[in-house]
């Protein structure tokens, strides 16, 4: 039987920022993972460069059924804390867009940093691959210094330790490892999960309903994507991209974590410029096709395509715009600055970015990820009911969850450790 303070279960981001942060506090840490990779979703991320964090990361930059919940670890470990670690490691990086921060070299830099912080200390062990076939917990006993502890059946045998960080992420991106393990520990010990779901994710749409669309795959323009109403309505300004089954690209990959099934989306495919007072003017200037008009406010193919559609519903759209009346000008401008579309569905967990949902924050403790009902048991990451943005935000609630969780568990252990 082998002992530790803590068994970090999940060799990813958030787990090995724990187990390095927790090492060099003093604890004694087993990091275990089936996978046979470390941090396999650090090395395919950004292109390969690793979107590490975004500096403008604020609560109001995540989703979650507990809104208020992360502004606790994010206002303890900030973007500024993570990119000072990568200057003590030499790692260069540079702002690519919104301030989004990649690595100027490889993302391999992130995990090789991350190895690197969990050796520091010599107090960090890792097992890779090792499945886990049972966990259980026993209340604190005479023989054993920790509060709790728990015993963990695995196929390198069996381990006894203070307490359990789970840090196994979410369903998202099944070839690389992802399974429903963190949630099944959840429900093992009582902790209520929110319903999981893609998220940053592609949208798909009607087969026939998009086919006149489909010849579009591969345009991108920059957009503005919205969806709900009134209140909970959410926007971005971000380019889109088309698909042969539907959108992607930044614009949509956003807003998809908010997208309701059933429910619309609209774009303005032209979120800079009035059309109607553009095709206005133009109709006194020019004797141009309309399609040729606005193949100077989006891409030449989308202008055709969007003419001909049009067409096919009635309007009157292809002809020389000094010769289409006002009305059908205005229904032009009208249709292009609020499409309406209906999604049937997403391109689903294998190729979402990130899973939403998660274990219920309700039932952790906001100051150390811990369950408050089940002593020594915490879970940190995306395995945990909250969602980031596009551009960086899931990693640096990845360093901040892991970073609380570990000085939640120095606090808790520190100093009770069986001899």
């Amino acid at each position: 039987m082998h002992s530790f303070d803590v068994t970090i279960i999940g060799a990813g981001a958030a787990g090995l920022f724990c187990a390095g942060v927790a090492g060099q506090l003093g604890l004694k840490v087993l990091v275990l993972d089936h996978a046979d990779k470390v941090a396999e979703k650090i090395r395919i991320s950004g292109g390969g460069r690793c979107n590490f964090t975004n500096r403008d990361t604020g609560a109001a930059n995540f989703l979650s059924d507990n809104p208020r919940f992360c502004r606790s670890a994010l206002s303890r470990y900030s973007p500024r804390d993570f990119t000072g670690l990568l200057d003590r490691h030499r790692i260069a990086y540079h702002e690519k867009h919104k301030g989004q921060l990649f690595c100027d070299h490889s993302a391999d830099d992130i995990i090789q940093m991350l190895l690197a912080e969990c050796a520091a200390s010599g107090n960090v062990s890792r097992w890779q691959p090792c499945a886990v076939r049972s966990i259980r917990f026993s209340p604190s006993s005479p023989r054993i210094h920790w509060p709790s502890s728990y015993e963990i059946d695995s196929n390198q045998g069996t381990v006894v330790c203070g307490a359990i960080v789970v840090a196994t992420g979410g369903l998202s991106i099944p070839k690389i490892g992802a399974t429903d393990f963190g949630y099944r520990v959840a429900r093992q010990f009582g902790l209520p999960v929110v319903t999981p779901r893609p998220a940053l994710v592609p949208l798909t749409f009607d087969e026939a309903a998009w086919a006149p669309f489909a010849q579009l795959a591969g345009l991108s323009l920059p957009v503005k994507i919205e969806t709900g109403s009134k209140k909970d309505k959410i926007a971005f300004l971000e380019d889109l991209l088309f698909t042969h089954r539907g959108l992607s690209g930044p614009g949509v990959l956003q807003i998809s974590s908010y997208w309701q099934p059933g429910t619309p989306i609209r774009l303005n495919l032209a979120p800079d410029t009035d059309v109607a007072a553009f095709l206005t003017e133009a109709k006194t200037r020019s004797r141009k096709r309309i399609a040729n008009e606005l193949a100077t406010l989006v891409p030449a193919r989308l202008a055709d395509t969007w003419v001909a559609q049009g067409a096919r519903l009635g309007h009157q759209w292809e002809r020389p715009v000094n010769e289409a009346s006002d009305k059908s000008l205005i229904a032009l401008a009208e249709h292009l600055s609020r499409w309406e579309v209906n999604p049937t569905g997403t391109e689903g967990y294998r190729k979402a970015e990130v899973t939403a949902g998660g274990v219920d924050t309700r039932a952790l403790s906001s100051q150390t990820l811990e369950a408050t009902q089940q002593s020594g048991l915490y879970f940190i990451g995306e395995v945990v009911d909250v969602t980031g943005w596009l551009g960086g935000y899931n990693f640096q609630w990845a360093w901040a969850s892991a970073f609380a969780c570990a000085q939640g568990l120095a606090a808790k252990l520190q100093g009770s450790s069986p001899p």
